[in-house]
């Protein structure tokens, strides 16, 4: 029996458009004040809440599970989840590791491929490295879909994930 596939959504910029202008909160969004573990001060984190209908009907739609590959790890379920009305998903582990690139590589990528094992996975991130593609290449099933930090995901996005995995 084969697994699902996954659908692998990062926190910052996928989903939290860091990268906007600080005085110009996109269309949709709103403000929150978040302080997870380790932050001395709360972090401004941009949120639409309709991103949260819109993947629950992605995943629906193409049998996938919805997966947090996010340095926020485990809790992304407490801060961002909850906010867009997501139930508490699985997430990766990235052991503090996730954000270092390393020899052309996206950091998440050895904690990803040691997860997904031969699972077909779409992975939604901001910070794709210029070797991520050819990673991507050589594992069958992969399918990386860029986005702004300064925009966060659209239906564009989205409707890639659904051809891909449909």
């Amino acid at each position: 029996m084969f697994a699902r596939p996954a659908i692998l959504v990062d926190v910052d910029g996928p989903l939290n458009p860091y990268a906007a202008k600080p005085t110009r909160r996109p269309a949709g969004y709103s403000t929150h004040r978040l302080r997870p573990a380790g932050f001395a001060r709360p972090l401004r984190v941009w949120l639409d809440p309709s991103h949260g209908p819109w993947l629950l009907s992605l995943a629906a739609a193409t049998g996938a599970d919805l997966v947090w590959a996010t340095t926020w790890e485990h809790e992304a379920n407490q801060f961002i989840g909850s906010r867009l009305g997501l139930p508490e998903l699985e997430w990766i582990d990235f052991g503090g590791r996730g954000s270092e690139h390393r020899d052309g590589l996206h950091g998440k990528v050895p904690a990803i491929t040691a997860w997904a094992g031969e699972r077909r996975i779409a992975w939604l991130d901001d910070e794709f490295q210029r070797g991520d593609a050819a990673w991507a290449a050589r594992r069958p099933g992969t399918l990386l879909v860029p986005v702004s930090a300064r925009t966060g995901i659209g239906i564009g996005h989205l409707e890639r994930v659904l051809a891909f995995l449909s």
